[in-house]
């Protein structure tokens, strides 16, 4: 038994399956950047991305099953071929649809057209901005990268995205700490961006950094393993459990094959029936119920306040 296991046994707290709401996508490892935190270990010399047998077997999942949202992240998930072809196909199913946009791809050349079509089909931004302060933001994704994500931020802006769109930041620590309170860090963040850089957003999402891919080798480098572990155990807050991800999200990778999130999918925990599940092989109605597969690792998404895909839990 884990350490999560056993703070749920603890607690006499079951962690099964309810309905799934959320479809997200993991289109493939590519990305325009290389960052420290990132979980998916992604970088621009990875070619690990989804193909177009998987990707219309995807599609055709949406059109039978019509999950009411559907998340597309990557990598960069922009940089993949497929990627407007999700966006609409999920739109005409009537999902609200979510794109998980590191910025810095928006001042890149070929994709200078994102702003003005993710508007058009009202395709939800959830951008990554470590910090409002460039030293931050540079130190965890690079140098260059705030400056960057300033003007895609601005070009979000111009095109309706923090007034009429839903534009979403995304917060994560630098370093092993856990995420300031949510809603204190939200308002920090809209003074800054607004006086400095007249800029507008919908909301922000704390997200805890997962001990797993770059950041688990930079604790280990940096001897903190152990300490942050016991960071995330000793924060462990149960009233956060009700409202996990991966309660109502199933996370498909690039191969198609199944999760029951997306951290689950990038240590290879996939969903089995004797075998194992690709998209094409469940239904809505065959995961309800099923016992969520855990590791160490969910322990970060049970720290303080709760964290996963959608910010914090409480």
């Amino acid at each position: 038994m884990n350490r999560f296991d056993e703070k749920l046994a603890a607690h006499r707290l079951p962690l099964v399956r309810g309905r799934v709401q959320t479809l997200q996508i993991n289109v493939g490892r590519k990305c325009n950047q290389t960052c420290r935190h990132c979980h998916v270990d992604a970088a621009p010399w990875r070619t690990e991305m989804m193909n177009a047998e998987v990707a219309e077997r995807v599609c055709d999942w949406m059109r039978a099953h019509r999950p009411e949202i559907v998340d597309i992240t990557g990598g960069a998930p922009e940089l993949s071929e497929h990627f407007r072809t999700f966006v609409e196909t999920a739109r005409a199913c009537g999902a609200h649809v979510i794109d998980r946009n590191n910025l810095t791809i928006i001042e890149t050349p070929a994709f200078a057209w994102l702003p003005e079509y993710l508007a058009a089909h009202e395709v939800e931004v959830v951008a990554s901005l470590p910090c409002y302060s460039a030293e931050n933001v540079d130190a965890q994704r690079g140098d260059g990268v705030f400056a960057k994500s300033i003007r895609a931020l601005q070009k979000l802006n111009a095109v309706g995205y923090g007034t009429r769109l839903p534009l979403t930041l995304v917060y994560n620590p630098l370093g092993a700490k856990l995420p300031p309170p949510q809603a204190e860090l939200e308002a920090d963040y809209r003074a800054e961006l607004r006086a400095q850089f007249g800029i507008e957003f919908t909301r922000l999402f704390t997200i805890t950094n997962q001990p797993i891919a770059r950041f688990a080798v930079d604790l280990r480098e940096q001897g903190k393993w152990d300490e942050y572990l016991e960071l995330l155990t000793n924060s462990f807050n149960p009233a956060t459990v009700e409202g996990l991800m991966c309660r109502s999200t199933l996370s498909v990778g690039w191969r198609g094959e199944v999760y029951d999130c997306d951290f689950n999918q990038m240590l290879g925990m996939q969903l089995r029936n004797g075998k194992p599940l690709n998209l094409w092989d469940v239904t809505p109605a065959y995961l309800a119920g099923r016992a969520i597969l855990t590791g160490v690792h969910c322990l970060a998404c049970t720290a303080g306040a709760g964290s996963s895909c959608g910010g914090a839990l409480e």
